[in-house]
């Protein structure tokens, strides 16, 4: 069992094929793993400075995520608190929209990231587990054989996965923060 899962499942738009340009990408900060992976484009955002952390492959996925990484390494020298840093990555996140389509999950080991600039949307899965079927395949997951009664899921994905649960769609320039298989924030709001 994993706290916190990133996996970034799509073909190639743009950079060359190979490791170092493969997502997620990570990073460390005040002794944490950061993890990031972005769906979208976001056009001239590699004339942004770094000062701290410096993309290792020549996506502009991984230089916006090393921008993200540096404002807050700048902003703040120590975890602030948690609000403080979800507005400051919301406010990053926005800016960065403004180069194109900034759809992107992000971890720090305690919290996942969402933020969605056109297609993103989550669901939180909890006792008492039942069947998912998926959308695009004839196939249904018990989710009761292999949960315990305890387990708190969210799952984040472009569209929905399941056409027989409840998911519910981000807005656009809107950040999304979970924590512990459930929302924490949602938009600007503390859930």
């Amino acid at each position: 069992k994993s706290m916190n899962v990133i996996a970034h499942i799509r073909r190639r738009t743009r950079s060359r094929v190979c490791v170092e340009n493969t997502h997620p990408f990570q990073r460390e900060l005040w002794g944490r793993t950061w993890v990031f992976a972005h769906n979208g484009y976001v056009s001239g955002i590699k004339r942004k400075p770094l000062r701290f952390y410096a993309p290792i492959g020549t996506t502009d996925s991984e230089h916006a995520f090393c921008y993200i990484l540096d404002a807050v390494r700048r902003r703040f020298h120590e975890p602030p608190s948690p609000a403080k840093l979800h507005r400051l990555i919301e406010s990053l996140a926005g800016e960065i929209a403004a180069y194109g389509r900034f759809n992107f999950l992000m971890c720090d080991a305690r919290h996942l990231y969402a933020y969605s600039t056109n297609k993103l949307c989550w669901l939180q899965r909890r006792a008492p587990f039942a069947r998912a079927a998926l959308v695009d395949a004839d196939l249904e997951v018990d989710f009761s054989r292999h949960t315990t009664p305890g387990d708190k899921v969210v799952v984040v994905a472009t569209r929905p996965l399941t056409n027989n649960e409840a998911w519910h769609p981000c807005r656009p320039g809107e950040l999304c923060v979970f924590g512990n298989g459930k929302p924490i924030r949602i938009g600007s709001s503390d859930v």
